[in-house]
């Protein structure tokens, strides 16, 4: 019999109330919630298309300061080459 126990506090009056209730006010309370998750969906799928863009412009900068930095790096070693091999040959001849 535990499926027509009721919770403390509840008779069978109150329990039919609050179905008569809710079926009453479903038609009116659905659509209002549907519009507010609809809202929020979309606004989330809003902020992650931006939140998206955004980390592919950050990605594409730091790719941009990598590849300069490494060229950088490599005519410094270029000029630090010329600059070691320069007097080893002066002091060949």
């Amino acid at each position: 019999m535990a499926l027509l126990s009721l919770p403390k506090g509840l008779s069978w009056g109150s329990g039919l109330a609050i179905g008569a209730a809710s079926v009453i006010l479903a038609p009116v309370v659905l659509p209002v919630v549907g519009g507010v998750l609809k809202s929020l969906t979309k606004a989330g799928i809003k902020g992650g298309m931006v939140l998206y863009e955004k980390g592919k412009l950050f990605a594409e900068e730091t790719k941009e300061t990598v590849e300069d930095l490494t060229e950088e790096a490599k005519a410094e070693l270029k000029a630090g080459s010329k600059a070691v091999a320069a007097p080893k040959k002066a002091a060949a001849k």
